[in-house]
């Protein structure tokens, strides 16, 4: 991997029920600009950016008359797609990543292995059903849709949390801190980080 060769993914995606315009920069924390009609998605991936210290720009329009799923889950495809077009082959990154984040009460552990399988596991109990109009079971749709286009192992834990705000903040925030872990170059690693030779499976 060439250090200066920066990593950036662009996706677009346009169905019956949304249209999406995507673009992660993994190694530039530039302003984010983020308009998906949903404010608390707003709110959530505005601090994805700053904790990943990526640059996103985020315009979505969808079928918010219908309800926020289709907007929320298809944002977090294109944002799993984006991430996995910026590494590309995967040349001397960590592919590991952990965090363990506390926010007040609460207390979440993400960890991702950028493994070029997918696989996702949500431990996660949020006690109320809607964070203002958010519906919180959609926090679980998102992270599913993004573990699948990113490829990658995805483990979401709860170890404890009241507040239904709180909880959601701190999934978005650990898992963002875990990516930047595990995308992160390591000069202490040839090539890609497997023993296979390649991590595009």
């Amino acid at each position: 991997m060439t250090d200066n060769i920066r990593r950036q993914g662009d996706v677009r995606r346009e169905t019956s029920e949304t249209r999406i315009s995507l673009t992660l920069h993994v190694d530039e924390a530039v302003p984010s600009q983020i308009k998906t009609g949903i404010g608390f998605l707003d709110h959530m991936l505005e601090l994805f950016a700053r904790h990943a210290n990526m640059g996103l720009q985020v315009q979505a329009d969808g079928d918010l008359h219908v309800d926020q799923h289709h907007t929320t889950e298809d944002i977090g495809i294109c944002l799993g797609q984006a991430f996995d077009k910026a590494l590309g082959n995967k040349s001397g990154i960590r592919r590991y990543g952990h965090w363990t984040l506390p926010m007040d009460e609460t207390l979440v552990t993400a960890a991702v292995d950028l493994s070029g399988r997918s696989y996702f596991v949500f431990q996660v109990d949020i006690p109320s059903t809607k964070i203002g109009d958010f519906d919180s079971e959609l926090v679980a749709e998102f992270w599913q849709g993004f573990a699948a286009k990113a490829r990658c192992n995805l483990h979401v834990v709860l170890h404890h949390g009241q507040n239904s705000h709180h909880i959601v903040e701190a999934v978005f925030k650990a898992v963002a801190r875990a990516l930047r872990m595990a995308a992160e170059r390591d000069t202490a690693t040839q090539g890609v980080p497997s023993t296979k030779g390649t991590l595009s499976t």
